[in-house]
């Protein structure tokens, strides 16, 4: 078994990354162009998500992007252009590629909270999707755009996740049409948890990253591992799921910590074990 290690000190290539107090920031930092994705920047950030399951010291993340814009998607002449130069085997390798960031970023413990200004389209768009929480400004702008060059609606899990969303109908036309969800759709619709200003959207996002780093790290993961397995379970198959993870939670310290916090009225102090 791997073992545990910090991540405060991680030096990305490819984007910006600062932690404190057990909340990690990710910035795409091309503001440019908006914030586009690469090839290396794409396995830079699968990888980055693949490790946080062994970061002893990253409770939760808060991914954005630069200079008011979330991400582009994929660059058009570092991507797509090469692409449509490559022969299957090197097209498969990609599209898997873009795919295990997804399936990283589902696998990884940590709550993911994506706080979304401007632009938020194609790979980027996945990225806030896969996310376990949005935040949004009334200037968010979301879009699938994968039909505009060309391609199918079903990417990187498309078509799994936003109709688990948004609902089957709404998604169907997102992603077929690849027109924008305006904020306050995205709000309606269940995309976003919560719209804020520009300037709250960075502060907001970090409030609740901060609340669930402070909170029973062991037990958040656990729900989120709930989260995802349970899609393919019948009732019957998640209630019994689920009767063995709470059990398992039951024997944490934090579960008893709760409960002498709660004798003692005074506020638990959760330390994940």
């Amino acid at each position: 078994m791997m073992a545990k290690k910090t991540m405060a000190d991680y030096r990305p290539a490819h984007f910006l990354w600062e932690a404190s107090v057990g909340v990690a920031r990710i910035t795409l930092n091309r503001p440019e162009k908006k914030n586009p994705l690469t090839f290396e920047s794409y396995a830079e950030l699968r990888d980055l998500f693949r490790d946080l399951v062994y970061a002893s010291d990253i409770k939760a993340v808060v991914i954005t992007g630069a200079g008011g814009n979330f991400c582009s998607g994929g660059d058009v002449f570092e991507i797509i252009e090469p692409l449509t130069r490559m022969a299957m085997p090197e097209l498969l390798a990609f599209t898997r590629m873009t795919g295990d960031l997804i399936k990283a970023m589902r696998a990884c413990p940590q709550p993911i909270i994506a706080a979304v200004d401007g632009v938020c389209v194609g790979a980027g768009a996945m990225i806030a999707l896969a996310s376990d929480f949005r935040y949004g400004t009334p200037n968010a702008r979301t879009a699938f755009l994968f039909t505009r060059v060309g391609l199918a609606g079903c990417d990187m899990g498309a078509c799994t996740l936003l109709p688990r969303m948004i609902g089957q109908g709404r998604a169907a036309e997102l992603l077929y049409t690849g027109r924008t969800m305006s904020a306050d759709e995205g709000l309606a619709w269940g995309f976003f948890n919560a719209l804020h200003s520009p300037d709250d959207l960075l502060p907001k996002a970090h409030e609740l990253a901060e609340s669930l780093a402070s909170g029973p790290t062991f037990a958040h993961a656990m729900t989120k591992t709930m989260l995802h397995r349970e899609w393919a379970m019948s009732l019957d198959e998640a209630i019994d799921a689920e009767a063995e993870a709470q059990a398992i939670c039951m024997e944490t310290n934090d579960f008893r910590r709760a409960f002498e916090a709660f004798a003692a009225k005074t506020k638990p102090v959760f330390e994940g074990d």
